[in-house]
This record gives C-alpha cells, sequence and structure tokens, in this order.
C-alpha cells in the first residue's frame, strides 16, 4: 500500500509513522488521559485497516482525519485535543508558503498527482512541467485572491469542480469552434506575418495546422475545426494541377487524350490530397503547445456542409484519405503503427450515408473499419441532431461541449465578431466559443439529503446558486479583456477580427459564447436517494427529473443576464478520483456508491452494469438530450475488426437514436516483446498497473496504451481511480 503525500508524490504506507504521531500527541496529553502502548497500537491498525479498504493510496490529510476519528471514537479526547493542535500548527506554517514544495516535486518528476492529472500530458518533459509550475502559481492566486472564499472551500471539498483553475488568473477562455474558412479565404496573421489566400490544398492545410497550434496556444481547451473549409482548395489544385500539366505537354510537344489528361490530372490530384492530410496527421500529433501537450483538436467531417455537389465531391476525398490515414495510424519510436490520440474525428451519420445503396455508404464502410481499429472517428447524428439543435447541425468543441442553437442571428444582433464570411440570416457557429466550466457533485448533493427529497431539492437549490455564483466569476473574469492578449483569436479570424484595443465584451452575451453548468454522479446520485438504478423505471425518472432541474436554472439564469448557461455533461478525468476521495472523507465507504476509487462521469449508465449496446444507447439518449451543453455515450466493444457488420448496425441505430455516441475498443503495444493484444490491468502491492500478459513489462515508457476516458483518447496513463474505472468497465456488445 502507498500514500500520497502533500506535494504530490507517492511513497510506502508505513504504519509506523501514526504509531509515532499518536504516540507524541499521547505524551502531550495530561498523565491520567494517556493511552496504553496496546491502544496506541490498536489504534494504529483500526486506520491501516481503513486504508486497506479504500482500494487505492489514501492522502496524508485523509489519514489524519482517520487518527482524529479513532481516538474520538475511543473516548481519548485530551489525546485527540493535542493531535489536532499539532496538525493545525504545522498547516499554518505551511500555509506561509503554498506553492514551492509542489513546484519543487514537479521538477524533480516525483509529483504523482501530476503525472496522472491529463492522460495526454507527458509531466516529465520542460514543456508541461513549466505549465504546471505556472499552473501552481495560478492556483495559488485564485485561491488566496481572486475568487470568494466559499467558492474555493467548496472546490477543496469536492462539492463542487471549478475547472482549469490553473488557468483562472489569465484572462483565457476554454474552447472554441476555429472560423478556419474566414481565415483561408480572407487572409489571416500569424505573429505578425501575413497569410494570405493558399493557392493549392497542401499548402491550405499546412496554413490550417499553424492555426491550430497558435489557437491552442492561446486557450485551455479543445477546438475544433471543418474539413469542409478545406473542400473548396481542392478544386482550385485541380485546375492549377490541370493548367500546369497542360503547359507542361506542350513544352514537350506531347499530345494526349483528354481521358489521358485527365487520368494524370487525376492521379497529381490524389496525391496531393494524401500529402495535404499526412500533414495535419503528423503536424498535430508531433506539436507541442505551450502547456506541453499536443493540440486538442477535432476534425469534423460533415458532407452536409459543402455548398455544391463539386464541393462535396471533394470533401469526400479529403474524408476517405482521412480515414485511410488514421485507420493506418502513427509509427512509435520502435517503428510500429501505433493508434494516435490526436487529432479526435467525428463522422456525421446522414441520408447520403448511412444505408447501403446511399452515396457515400462507402465512407461509412471504411468510418467502421478504422473504429474497430483505432477507435475513430466518433459518431454524429444528423437526425436526431435536427431534432434537438432546431434543424441545425455542428460540431462540438473538443471533445463534447455543445454551443446553444444560434439566437442571436434570428434576433438581428448582427455580425458582432466582424467575420468577413458572415452571411446575413445565416446561423453562426465557427468563431463561437465557451467561457469555461463549473460541475456540480451530484452524488454529494444525494447523500447529505440522507433519503429525504424535500431535503434533497433544498440542498440542490443551494449547490445551483453557489455554481451560478462561481459562473459568475469566470464570466466576470473574461469581461474587460482586450482582443490584444490573443490576436490570433480576437483579431484575425479565428474567432473574431476585432481592432486593436478593443474588449470581446460583446461576444459574450447574445447567446454567441456558452458557459457550462458541469454535473457528475447522476447514477450514484439516484441510487443514494432511492436505492434504484437509472436503468429501472423509477431511477430513470427520477435521473431525468433532476437533469430537468439542472435545465430550469439555466434557462432562468440565461433569461435574467442575456449570458447562454447550458447543461454539460462533464468529462471527469482527474476529477472523478477527487470527487470520489472526497466523498469518501464525508460519509465513509457506501456500498454502491462511494466504494469506488471514481465516480459515474454525466448521466452514464454504471461501467459495471451488464446493458447491450442498443439498451444503452437508447437509454442515455433520453438524458442525452437533456445535455444540451455537451454530452457523449459511449459503448465499450472486444475486437471488432472481423465483425464490421456489427459496427455497421450499431452506427444505424446511433443514427436512428442519439446524438452523439462512439464504439470503445482497444489498441495497445509492448515494445519489450512485440504484444499488440490488451495491455491488462492488474493489482500490485495495493496498487493497479499496467501490465503486459505477454511479458509482464510493467514500465509504462516502454507500452503505448490507447483508452479513451473523456471524449478524448489518452495515450499516457491514469490516476488509480480513473484506472480501476477502465478495468471494470463490462462490454455491450
Amino acid at each position: 500500500m502507498r500514500i500520497i503525500k502533500r506535494n504530490g508524490s507517492e511513497v510506502p504506507f508505513d504504519p509506523e509513522k501514526i504509531l509515532v504521531a499518536i504516540t507524541k500527541a499521547n505524551g502531550q496529553a495530561a498523565e491520567e488521559n494517556r493511552l496504553s502502548p496496546d491502544i496506541i497500537d490498536a489504534i494504529t491498525r483500526r486506520v491501516t485497516a481503513q486504508c486497506e479498504a479504500l482500494g487505492r493510496a489514501p492522502g496524508v490529510e485523509e489519514v489524519q482525519d482517520m487518527v482524529e476519528q479513532q481516538l474520538m471514537q475511543s473516548g481519548s479526547f485530551d489525546v485527540a485535543k493535542r493531535y489536532i493542535t499539532y496538525r493545525y500548527t504545522r498547516a499554518l506554517a505551511r500555509h506561509a508558503n503554498t506553492t514551492d514544495n509542489k513546484i519543487l516535486s514537479l521538477i524533480e518528476c516525483v509529483n504523482e498527482e501530476a503525472k496522472q492529472e491529463n492522460s495526454n500530458k507527458n509531466p516529465v518533459i520542460n514543456s508541461t512541467q513549466r505549465d504546471y509550475m505556472a499552473g501552481e502559481v495560478s492556483k495559488d492566486l485564485t485561491e488566496r485572491v481572486l475568487l470568494p472564499q466559499d467558492i474555493v472551500e467548496a472546490h477543496e471539498a469536492g462539492i463542487i469542480h471549478f475547472h482549469d483553475m490553473d488557468y483562472y488568473a489569465q484572462h483565457m477562455h476554454n474552447c472554441d469552434l476555429v472560423n478556419l474558412e474566414d481565415m483561408l479565404q480572407h487572409e489571416t496573421v500569424i505573429t505578425g506575418t501575413l497569410i494570405e489566400k493558399p493557392h493549392s490544398f497542401s499548402t491550405a492545410c499546412n496554413i490550417a495546422t499553424q492555426i491550430i497550434a497558435q489557437v491552442a496556444s492561446n486557450q485551455y481547451g479543445g477546438q475544433s475545426i471543418s474539413l469542409a473549409h478545406l473542400a473548396p482548395f481542392v478544386d482550385i489544385s485541380r485546375k492549377k494541377i490541370r493548367r500546369e500539366l497542360e503547359q507542361e505537354l506542350d513544352s514537350l510537344n506531347l499530345h494526349l487524350d483528354p481521358e489521358a489528361v485527365d487520368s494524370l490530372a487525376k492521379a497529381q490530384l490524389l496525391s496531393e490530397i494524401q500529402r495535404g492530410v499526412q500533414t495535419i496527421q503528423y503536424q498535430v500529433v508531433t506539436l507541442l503547445t505551450t502547456n506541453g501537450q499536443a493540440p486538442f483538436v477535432t476534425v469534423f467531417m460533415y458532407l452536409g456542409e459543402a455548398k455544391n455537389e463539386q464541393e462535396k465531391a471533394d470533401l469526400a476525398l479529403i474524408i476517405e484519405e482521412t480515414l485511410r490515414q488514421r485507420y493506418e495510424g502513427v509509427k512509435n519510436e520502435q517503428g510500429v503503427w501505433v493508434t494516435p490520440a490526436f487529432p479526435k474525428l467525428i463522422y456525421v451519420l446522414e441520408e447520403d450515408n448511412i444505408r447501403e445503396g446511399t452515396p457515400y455508404y462507402y465512407l461509412t464502410e471504411l468510418a467502421a473499419k478504422c473504429t474497430a481499429k483505432r477507435m475513430v472517428p466518433d459518431y454524429i447524428s444528423e437526425k436526431v441532431m435536427k431534432e434537438l439543435k432546431g434543424g441545425d447541425v455542428y460540431t462540438c468543441m473538443g471533445c463534447r461541449s455543445f454551443l446553444t442553437p444560434d439566437r442571436f442571428t434570428d434576433a438581428g444582433v448582427g455580425n458582432i465578431a466582424n467575420a468577413r464570411n458572415y452571411e446575413p440570416g445565416k446561423h453562426k457557429y465557427y468563431g463561437r466559443f465557451n467561457q469555461g466550466v463549473v460541475t456540480v457533485n451530484l452524488v454529494d448533493i444525494g447523500l447529505s439529503a440522507q433519503g429525504d427529497m424535500d431535503r434533497f431539492w433544498q440542498i440542490f437549490d443551494e449547490r445551483m446558486e453557489l455554481c451560478h455564483r462561481a459562473l459568475r466569476c469566470r464570466h466576470e473574469r473574461l469581461k474587460g479583456t482586450l482582443s490584444d492578449v490573443a490576436p490570433i483569436l480576437w483579431q484575425y479570424g479565428a474567432l473574431a477580427r476585432l481592432k486593436k484595443g478593443e474588449t470581446i465584451d460583446r461576444l459574450l452575451y447574445d447567446g454567441y459564447s456558452t458557459i457550462s453548468l458541469g454535473y457528475a454522479g447522476l447514477w450514484e446520485c439516484v441510487k443514494a436517494l432511492n436505492g434504484k438504478k437509472l436503468t429501472e423505471p423509477e431511477g430513470e425518472e427520477l435521473g431525468l427529473q433532476i437533469m430537468r432541474k439542472l435545465n430550469e436554472y439555466t434557462a432562468k439564469w440565461k433569461k435574467a443576464e442575456n449570458i447562454d448557461y447550458s447543461i454539460y455533461g462533464t468529462p471527469l478525468e482527474s476529477t472523478t478520483y477527487r470527487f470520489a476521495k472526497c466523498l469518501q472523507k464525508r460519509f465513509g465507504v457506501i456500498e454502491g456508491i462511494t466504494d469506488k476509487g471514481y465516480i459515474t462521469n454525466s448521466y452514464h449508465i454504471h461501467v459495471t452494469e451488464p446493458i447491450n449496446a442498443f439498451d444503452k444507447i437508447r437509454t442515455e439518449a433520453k438524458f442525452q438530450a437533456l445535455s444540451p451543453g455537451g454530452a457523449i455515450s459511449y459503448v465499450e466493444v472486444p475486437n471488432m475488426s472481423h465483425n464490421l457488420d456489427a459496427v455497421i448496425r450499431v452506427m444505424q441505430f446511433i443514427y436512428d437514436n442519439i446524438l452523439y455516441a462512439e464504439l470503445n475498443t482497444k489498441s495497445d503495444y509492448c515494445q519489450v516483446c512485440g504484444w499488440d493484444g490488451e495491455i491488462e490491468i492488474r493489482e500490485n502491492n495495493g496498487k493497479l498497473v499496467w501490465t503486459c500478459p505477454c511479458c509482464g513489462n510493467t514500465d509504462q515508457n516502454k507500452m503505448n496504451v490507447a483508452r479513451r476516458t473523456c471524449g478524448y483518447i489518452g495515450t499516457q496513463f491514469w490516476n488509480q481511480g480513473r484506472t480501476q474505472e477502465i478495468k471494470e468497465r463490462v462490454l455491450h456488445l
């Protein structure tokens, strides 16, 4: 068993330290109140047993809380008082400087919490360390100066989660839909250099990757681009290639029939499309932004965005090449093809591609093949999205955050971003963004109510007001932000074309941007209230009632403030572990609710629940419809490479039933022995360890593991809570 120190480092658990601490406190108590060595030993053993029962590494503070509780329960109030006084004195000494130890542990690479905080960031490299160090300073400022104390305390207690506190000190937002069309068609500026409209598809792809890198370095969430914005450049290249080919043939005095010329031109065009897509694939994978990770970029593939039939056919060529290259993968340092984390791909299922006999069904077959091997693309249903989003179809920002349907266009607000590709009367999505997220821990509300529904709704109201004030802090932090802080975003087209010195305030209202009320643990919350599952009628109805109530609050705030608050199914990664620890500390270990090292993401059916893929999608679709600010559902599947018909059947079911879903498989490789099957999770000395089943390799630096944990595919490694969640997933197909 291991324990996590205050600086985030992980060390072996030593019961002797508990015994020594109690003995010291015991020595300061009045002689008549002192404990015998046998009682001290018994308390030490009980605390050790409590820690072992957690099934994870406890934190120092948790262990000290257990010691206090055991001293109280044994009636040793004087000794407990001395122990508490000692803790308080030490806490005061530490409070004099809250960041030094954490920063030092980051630099020395012994901070286990940092190592597992983000499964796509390598904490060993300098750029990531620099970002984490800056983040510690930002969190310190935020907690001591920038946020109200009750919000900080609620965050620390796991009652809410104030996301991305490590970036809050700066005037930065969360995620966005890049208006790539505006930047490519109407010029942009990158680090002071004018970038004119490209004259070929490959150049457009190269510029797109530069834009992606710049955008990623100026906000802290995900971003999305559309392949439809690159499609017009295919025809530009086609005409250019044909013209140059004819000139070359004339110079050589060669005369070929038109069909032969067409064939040569097409071959060159396909070669250029291949190079352009490869540029995006490899640039995104190999780029490191200023926060020490590859850009969290999503590539949207929707035939319905094409403006004419020629552009649609050209877009299909790009989509086909993108899927082919992703199916192939990228080579790791051993030269073996593996699954990359980025770019994330989203494929829209639509009438033109969903069933055999439709014009673009061949793309859907290729998408199914790619999903079976590489876990992408993910799928958006054009049919369901039009029903839920007022007839519009558009991509999410990053892994799941959706903008609210455009209302400013219909209200006559106009082109407030000064976009050069603005079309009056046409709904606008590219160039819009999310201001930030605050998540409520629904499990905590459910347990605090102790089965009393009146008490539950009372606490619910209080927590909603707390979240509202926290979200207002995020909003107010962005108000007054000058366009100069991120020219690529605010001045040169990614989000807007504002003047130098102009504030972004106008873009925070009228629905141009959104702000997200996240929620987590609906499954456990319902179970705590009525003992039912979301898959049971009584559990489902209560869960839907809670979701409707969340939406009532955001609608009320939106109406009062003209800010688009929206309900967001939070993709917990490291937070799932932190919330679980906080719940165990507040309520103890409760079977089926707090007995895991994780809680359930958003509205999801619990990962251990036996249910088939179709019932899971059908049930979760009801909740996803009530999570308009972002949600994604998944089905866990085995290796489907030899059963693509089943993959397509699931995809067709997605099209008819749910807005946004994905299929999760495994894609691993052991660099020691060459094993290309599933890397297993095994328990070793009280810790879950990734282990090659062939050679026993446990060195995470010598294996490639890809798992989807929160919408994105993670390729580093995860904390113990998330690792337990991955280990306990059941198959749905």
